[in-house]
């Protein structure tokens, strides 16, 4: 079965190894060019490279030797960019120029207007923006973006919500884990036994991305989602998944039942496709009180689940409930490679 040659950009970095980890055995695509900065391209990918997930190291691509992040010599129909931001800004664009469809996971083109913001569960129609991307630029490639972690998990639950109520008004306050930091990231002398009630940039990405996700393309153009978010983000000493605590106004007033039975019934579009990457039920509902955690609960679903537990009445905004998801899976390379499924399937990707 002919699967699809991709790249990986930044494959040296925490995400690039999470992105070389879900794509080695992939169905659908097949790694072809793996590239790394200037001071490790020409190396071996396990000379140049400190292994820092479980399981096997290098997913048997030890001996592949990394390229420089240039299409006229790394390029594949799909490429996969775990670069960081402003790294970012000047090499996508090359790649899409050069007519690859660029799935990146960098905060640099997240709020372009014509760059579709993807949750694939979530904002499906929005690749129609692509279109337009190519026509503005003069492309024959294209970016597409997912969004930030922290947004994915919370738009991930408040999808359903909106579809069958409408979101009025957000207030989500965040307890993210290290590795949303990067690597080396925070001082383990700053976090170890502490929480930092300050991640910079963080709370305006949630609050401006939420309302591009939840809105609808309409004539080759976004229109943002009229929600008011309210974002509070705190760094602690968790490794992997982002837990956070979510009140809502919906439209209506419905009770905390009928908000379950709606989280429950969620079936969006990568899950009637049973594309690869999508978990069967893109949020696991819990009953217990003192769920989820992280640690009994993130690595469900290779981390592509989203999980809510105690819904319940909220004095101020109607409903509120916990909510936990996977920072650097859902949130990074498997929402990255969720959406390359959801482009092939819905043959924007040949």
């Amino acid at each position: 079965m002919y699967r699809i040659p991709v790249t990986v950009l930044g494959a040296t970095g925490v995400v690039g190894q999470r992105f070389v980890r879900r794509l080695a055995n992939h169905p659908l695509f097949e790694i072809a060019h793996l590239t790394a900065s200037g001071r490790s391209s020409g190396k071996r990918y396990q000379d140049a490279c400190e292994w820092r997930l479980e399981g096997d190291a290098f997913m048997g691509l030890g001996d592949q030797v990394l390229e420089d992040s240039d299409p006229s010599r790394a390029l594949s129909p799909v490429v996969f960019s775990a670069l960081d931001t402003e790294v970012a800004r000047d090499l996508e664009p090359t790649y899409a120029q050069a007519g690859a469809l660029v799935f990146s996971n960098a905060a640099t083109f997240r709020m372009d207007p014509d760059v579709p913001l993807l949750v694939p569960e979530v904002n499906p129609d929005h690749l129609a923006l692509l279109e337009v991307q190519r026509e503005r630029r003069g492309w024959t490639g294209g970016i597409l973006t997912n969004p930030n972690c922290t947004t994915t998990v919370l738009v991930m639950a408040l999808a359903p919500l909106h579809e069958a109520f409408g979101v009025e008004a957000v207030l989500m306050t965040s307890m993210q884990a290290a590795s949303g930091a990067g690597y080396p990231g925070v001082s383990s002398l700053d976090l170890m036994g502490n929480v930092i009630p300050f991640i910079k940039g963080e709370e305006p990405k949630v609050e401006v991305e939420t309302a591009k996700l939840l809105g609808r393309v309409q004539g080759g153009q976004l229109r943002e989602a009229p929600i008011v978010v309210s974002a509070l983000c705190h760094r602690v000493p968790v490794l992997d998944g982002h837990s956070e605590a979510v009140s809502v106004k919906l439209k209506g007033d419905p009770s905390p039942e009928r908000v379950r039975e709606v989280m429950a019934a969620w079936c969006p579009e990568p899950q009637r496709l049973r594309l690869t990457s999508a978990p069967s039920a893109p949020i696991r509902l819990h009953e217990a009180e003192n769920r989820p955690q992280v640690r009994r609960d993130v690595e469900m679903d290779f981390g592509m689940s989203v999980h809510v537990g105690r819904i319940r009445r909220c004095p101020v905004l109607g409903i509120k409930f916990s909510l936990l998801g996977h920072n650097t899976e859902r949130g990074a390379a498997g929402g990255s490679v969720l959406n390359a499924e959801l482009a092939h399937a819905r043959g924007v990707l040949q």
